[in-house]
């Protein structure tokens, strides 16, 4: 079986992958927090699966501190990896390296502006990992939309608990379009990739794209509520003159075409969105 490293091992794709996985592959963990990258050993890793990461944070984060942890630390893990004889790295970014809500699908070769700290760190540890790319060390990049599944949290989760306690929502009638993607879709997607070994850019995504409406009826289908959803316009007015981030979220559109990564690496799916939806409810890893 083939030996990987784990970063991120703890997190809800992280935990996904181990208990899918293990049957397949031998896998190390490894902890910035609790490990010490001086003495860590990866002679017979074959490859990294690098996932720890310091997330966008709603209520900001230092600059320096998106530098060190997804940047500096993502690049010093790689060398120590390379210098080793690992054969892949690969790396778990973010569509927020294009930027942020838009009309237009973003693709695996649309250019990158990122907008805020967290969406610049994540595309500069792109770049430098690329650039220790070379015939012996793969370097793949995965970009993904917001991840659910079991142990989500964030904005996925208050989701669930505005449906679970609140039986009418003037949620309803929003045309936008926001792609997602099921933990079990990322997971199958890291492991294509360590099967063919193929490195560049790739995105991970859900089929089909869904409105902030069909998400919230999809969520509460999933969690047997009953939930009443009315058009409020002057919600979205408001939203966008008061609080504008929240207005994008639920209001705008943020979509991806992974056509390319699929065709590349002949892959599909073996989810839906409703059973991720679903499984997530339930609680269940697959």
């Amino acid at each position: 079986m083939k030996k990987l490293l784990l970063t991120g091992a703890r997190g809800f794709i992280g935990s996904y992958f181990q208990k899918e996985y293990a049957h397949k592959y031998t896998l190390q963990t490894f902890s910035f927090l609790k490990d010490d990258i001086e003495t860590l050993h990866v002679k017979d890793v074959e490859a990294v699966i690098h996932l720890s990461a310091l997330v966008h944070q709603m209520g900001g984060a230092s600059e320096e501190a998106y530098e060190r942890v997804n940047v500096e630390q993502t690049v010093q893990l790689a060398r120590k990896a390379k210098g080793s004889g690992a054969k892949q790295f690969i790396f778990m970014s973010t569509v927020k390296v294009y930027g942020e809500e838009s009309d237009v699908a973003y693709t695996e070769a649309s250019p990158c502006h990122p907008k805020d700290a967290y969406g610049r760190s994540k595309l500069k540890a792109e770049q430098e990992l690329q650039a220790l790319a070379d015939e012996d060390f793969t370097v793949s990049i995965i970009r993904t939309p917001i991840v659910y599944g079991k142990g989500v949290k964030a904005n996925m989760q208050n989701l669930m608990k505005l449906i679970d306690t609140m039986p009418l929502l003037p949620l309803g009638g929003i045309d936008n379009k926001r792609s997602f993607v099921y933990v079990g879709n990322v997971c199958a997607l890291l492991d294509t990739l360590i099967d063919q070994c193929k490195g560049g850019i790739y995105l991970a995504g859900d089929d089909v794209p869904l409105s902030t409406t069909e998400l919230i009826q999809a969520l509460a289908k999933a969690q047997k509520k009953k939930l009443f959803l009315i058009k409020l316009p002057v919600l979205a007015l408001f939203l966008k003159h008061i609080k504008p981030s929240f207005y994008q979220r639920l209001f705008e559109s943020l979509t991806i075409d992974n056509s390319r990564t699929k065709e590349v690496l002949r892959f599909k799916n073996p989810y839906s969105t409703q059973e991720g939806i679903a499984l997530m409810i339930q609680g269940k890893a697959q």
